[in-house]
């Protein structure tokens, strides 16, 4: 046995492979989610926005991505070398604390993967396909991969420079994606009909079901952060349940205030809220501080959402009143109920550690939230210019399952008038090849 193999934990390696499987279920389950979200005609266009996520930012990882955002620093913090690239000198032996390098490069991927998947609910059924395909893997190394390093990677500006805590990613996946899909929103432009039509989720139990499946992977995605089956994993397990069911009830309760009625689509929400907010929190808060973070993201995040109509962005499936609203609320309240008992040293305003702590959450999320936006825009203009980044208006009419896809999700009219499935399918494709021919 190689020395390198003697100091691999076979506990640690078996919950770290788990979680890596948990935290890739979570693309799956955000394409349920935003898919029963949107409209009929652009479902299948939703799932395959995330599932293609998948893809490319697995090629762009093992290309480069991971020895960028995990390398030895070359640059003041703000990014890694190549010295990986293509997973170089990285072999089954070589390993990360006690768990396989190869592993811990896999665990952070499906991190990366499902981020550039979280922006896609922003431009939701309006964008070409085609500049997904290359807005994807652009962004994951000018965006995702910088801020990674920045919070994870060794030598990185915010985590050894700044001393802002992010135990799970509230700045590289939940700041990150919201910043980024406010800004693809406004480059895109909003919906035709946004605030003149009822854009009703189409499909709520797919989106319970998506919601069900995210929570169930978040377990991997907190839990498994603590790299190791210990202690600090089981604390940030209980602390992503407790801050879940808060944030299901915070926004439930605001709902039936506000509305008169507590709803599924809140109680999804909600959830995914509280989940966002303890994200980067798990690892520092008491369960207490879980309790109240997640509580805190379900009332701010029901009433964040309705700031598009205010506005005037048109953020498709809410990236913006959920995602960053409430990864902001998780990573700056570290600052105020972060306690040593979890940290290690690090104490927040209400246990004795003063406004530092704060005031460090603060700069780390402005900092990140500002690149993000100030990059995402930028890529998104030159691929709007080059390219198109926007569907047609004939394309958004007819719905983007068709147009692009040539499928649809449902062919209950077709089918249920008697006829075979091979006609229903023969017609469904000749009515996608008119749709194109007359595009």
């Amino acid at each position: 046995m190689t020395l390198a193999a003697a100091r691999i934990d076979t506990g640690d390696t078996a919950w770290l492979l788990a979680a890596t499987a948990l935290v890739l279920l979570m693309t799956p389950g955000l394409a349920l989610f935003y898919g029963g979200m949107v409209r009929t005609k652009s479902v299948l266009n939703m799932l395959m926005m995330s599932f293609v996520s998948i893809a490319l930012v697995t090629v762009v990882w093992l290309a480069a991505g991971y020895s960028l955002a995990f390398g030895d620093d070359i640059g003041g913090g703000l990014i890694g070398g190549l010295d990986h690239a293509g997973m170089a000198g990285l072999g089954p032996d070589s390993v990360q604390g006690t768990v396989p390098t190869l592993l811990f490069a896999t665990f952070q991927l499906t991190f990366a993967i499902i981020t550039a998947a979280l922006v896609s609910g922003a431009v939701a059924d309006r964008a070409k396909f085609g500049a997904w395909l290359v807005f994807v893997p652009v962004w994951a190394v000018l965006v995702y991969v910088p801020v990674a390093h920045w919070v994870w990677g060794p030598g990185g500006w915010i985590l050894e420079h700044l001393g802002a805590l992010d135990f799970a990613g509230g700045l590289p996946v939940e700041i990150t994606s919201g910043a980024s899909g406010l800004a693809l929103c406004l480059v895109l432009g909003p919906r035709l009909g946004f605030r003149k039509e009822a854009m009703r989720p189409h499909n709520l139990p797919m989106v319970m079901l998506g919601a069900g499946l995210l929570w169930f992977g978040w377990f991997g995605f907190n839990a498994g952060s603590a790299l190791g089956a210990n202690g600090l994993a089981a604390a940030a397990f209980l602390n992503t349940l407790a801050a879940g069911c808060t944030g299901l009830l915070g926004w439930l309760f605001v709902e039936q205030r506000r509305d008169g009625h507590p709803t599924t689509l809140g109680a999804a929400s909600g959830a995914v809220a509280g989940l966002v907010a303890i994200t980067p929190s798990c690892g520092s808060v008491s369960l207490l501080g879980a309790l109240v973070v997640g509580l805190a993201a379900g009332v701010v995040c029901s009433y964040a959402v309705g700031w598009k109509f205010r506005f005037g962005y048109d953020d498709s499936l809410d990236v913006v009143g959920v995602h960053l609203v409430g990864g902001v609320i998780g990573t700056l309240l570290i600052g105020v109920f972060a306690a040593e008992s979890m940290t290690g040293g690090a104490e927040g305003l209400l246990y004795g550690g003063g406004l530092g702590q704060l005031g460090r959450q603060a700069v780390a999320v402005v900092a990140v939230g500002a690149y993000a936006f100030a990059v995402t825009y930028g890529i998104g203009k030159v691929i709007d210019r080059i390219m198109g980044f926007r569907a047609s208006e004939d394309e958004e009419h007819t719905g983007l399952d068709l147009t692009v896809h040539a499928e649809t999700a449902y062919d209950h009219g077709v089918l249920g008038h008697g006829a075979p499935v091979s006609s229903a399918a023969h017609s469904s494709h000749s009515s996608a090849q008119k749709v194109k021919s007359q595009a």
